[in-house]
């Protein structure tokens, strides 16, 4: 069988915005590396909700990545955080 390659896509850098890098920094980074970030970000500050494990409940700098909303899903997250990359 042969080894899956990793998806080119997901290794290409990308730019954050000004918004989402106040939270995972401005250097343009791969999606993967961008996600870990996040994650790191949401764990050290405590954001994942205590009841609903898929709630993230946002801080002031998320909340801007989040369009204003107080409270995502993770699956939520991941569409409103793409639009924060620069093409």
């Amino acid at each position: 069988m042969a080894k899956r390659k990793p998806n080119a896509a997901f290794m290409k850098p990308v730019q954050p915005d000004d918004v989402l890098s106040v939270v995972v920094g401005s250097k343009p980074l791969p999606r993967t590396e961008l996600t870990k970030k996040l994650w790191d970000y949401i764990k050290k500050n405590g954001l994942q909700d205590k009841k609903v494990r898929t709630q993230i409940n946002a801080d002031a700098a998320l909340k801007a990545v989040f369009g204003g909303k107080a409270k995502v899903s993770m699956f939520e997250m991941t569409k409103l955080v793409s639009g924060h990359l620069k093409k």
